[in-house]
């Protein structure tokens, strides 16, 4: 037990020069501070979650090794045909007809056991318009001009602002801070059209998909559940067809956007032939808190406006015009152990006003759901060699030795983090020892667009199009996470090199080329 709550800990030795006078003149004055921070991946190996990730790699290869087993027994008979001059006539047609029955079967089995690719055709950003720009100087001056705050409130969202990582042209509804102004859903609800709608225009546009096409539909908002559905809304905008397969994800955090790809992916294979819509965004008018508890002021400082759409085919012909290819998914959720399930949550505070609540905890809990994650990951994608070396230290390790983390670098070109917070992203850049380049997009995206919650790592993966940094073949590695706990990895394959596009919410004067 000591074991674990050290990992949740580290401490800093700050200096603050020699006393001067009194009892301890002389003497150096020092005081140590304790931050919570993620847990020391090398400490230990959970062996479960490397048989899982074993068992999904089987299970997805099941085909590659039933393929030639197939082909040998389609050999043997064909064979038999081929030796038709030392039979009779009638045994050589029999044999015929033999192996033409056969070859369908293997054709068949072969072709169900095949699964179908998932391919990424393309996605938009939404980038609000400049009226919602906001600096932490002028957030922190309306929250005091609301009186809603303490002042002791508007210090600590001071501090926290400074070193969130943040920067000064983030957006944000000024109206959440009217000093009358209390949460409805029309606040909700038009924030939620404007920017979905906004954002499904674009990608409609984009790859001259008609909306009749649309087969599927997946939407996901934490907070913001209204009757009818956000769906549903978009449903009617649209007149999308009255068979399409529509669902609304709500209350599964900054992870959804992942999740809700998984969804469509397993619907793509069970209905093929249609195109599926991912749409990710996060109400913040809705969820702004404006009472003043710490830990459910942390939300008000990050959380920013933004959206995302993504359009999905199962199809084959569509690999010609899409941006990537889906190869691994991985999603581990860690609500089974409390101070998972209660570490982020909506509650109202003691003078009833609602907000969601963020525990001290969440950085550990959150790396704990981390490196299970990619434990399960790891046989997934990374090369024989680094597994092989991963096993033989597993092994073979002494005592006083840690076990060896594989070097994920090797499996992947980049990487997108979601863009939660400076602290967060400088931990895991520790933990998995990843470059300052792989964090570049990341950082970039918290700077420039704050917290997005689900749709964050598409602003990193806008971010590294906008850049030109992705080449044919390059191998993309998206990290989110969200209340329960979750967290949950999507790797993305490249199909070919990415252009700067118009639409791209980092292409733009505002934008300082320079910066990107």
């Amino acid at each position: 037990m000591a074991r674990a709550n050290r990992e949740l800990f580290s401490t800093e030795i700050v200096n603050r020069g020699v006393e001067d006078s009194g009892p301890h003149a002389g003497s150096v004055d020092f005081s140590v501070r304790v931050r919570r921070a993620l847990p020391d991946f090398l400490s230990s190996v959970d062996l479960k979650y490397v048989k899982l990730g074993y068992h999904y790699l089987i299970s997805s290869g099941f085909y590659y090794v039933a393929a030639p087993v197939l082909c040998g027994i389609l050999g043997v008979e064909i064979g038999k045909v081929i030796a038709w001059k030392d039979s009779s006539p009638e045994s050589c047609v029999f044999d015929m007809v033999s192996v033409g029955v056969l070859l369908g079967l293997v054709l068949y089995v072969y072709l169900s056991l095949i699964p179908r690719s998932t391919y990424l055709v393309d996605f938009t950003c939404f980038r609000p318009p400049d009226e919602f720009k906001i600096s932490k100087e002028e957030f922190l001056e309306l929250a005091r001009k609301s009186g809603k705050y303490s002042e002791e409130a508007i210090v600590f969202q001071e501090g926290v602002l400074k070193r969130s990582g943040i920067g000064d042209e983030t957006y944000l509804p000024r109206a959440v801070f009217r000093p009358e102004r209390k949460i409805t859903l029309k606040d909700g609800r038009e924030e939620a059209s404007m920017v979905i709608v906004s954002v499904v225009n674009e990608l409609l546009s984009s790859t001259r998909v008609q909306p009749q096409d649309i087969g599927v539909l997946v939407v996901n908002c934490g907070f913001l559940s209204t009757t009818p559905s956000l769906s549903a809304m978009l449903i009617n905008h649209y007149k999308l067809g009255h068979d399409i397969h529509s669902f609304n994800l709500g209350g599964m955090g900054c992870a959804a956007g992942v999740i809700a790809v998984d969804l469509a992916r397993d619907l793509l294979a069970a209905h093929p032939g249609r195109y599926a819509l991912v749409v990710s965004t996060e109400a913040v008018s809705y969820t702004w808190y404006d009472g003043n508890d710490f830990d459910m002021l942390l939300p008000n400082c990050f959380f920013r406006m933004g959206a995302a759409a993504v359009l999905l085919s199962s199809h084959h012909l569509d690999r010609w015009r899409s941006k990537y290819e889906l190869k691994q998914l991985v999603r581990t959720h860690k609500g089974a152990e409390e101070r998972s399930f209660g570490c982020i949550h909506m509650k109202e505070d003691g003078q009833g006003t609602r907000g969601l609540s963020v525990s001290k905890d969440v950085i550990g809990i959150g790396g704990n759901a981390l490196k299970d994650n990619i434990t399960t990951l790891g046989p997934l994608v990374l090369p024989v060699s680094e597994q092989l070396h991963f096993f033989n230290n597993f092994l073979f390790k002494k005592e006083t030795s840690k076990p060896y983390l594989p070097n994920y670098k090797l499996a992947f070109e980049h990487v997108c983090v979601l863009a939660t917070s400076k602290k967060v992203l400088d931990e895991i850049q520790k933990n998995l020892d990843l470059t300052d380049e792989y964090m570049e997009a990341s950082r970039r995206t918290l700077e420039q667009f704050g917290n997005t919650s689900s749709s964050s790592v598409w602003y990193e993966l806008a971010y590294l199009e906008a850049t030109s940094r992705i080449r044919k073949g390059d191998r993309v590695w998206q990290i989110t996470f969200g209340s329960g706990f979750k967290c949950n990895s999507v790797v993305w394959k490249a199909l070919k090199s990415t252009r700067k596009h118009p639409r791209n919410p980092w292409i733009d004067p505002l934008c300082v080329e320079a910066k990107i």
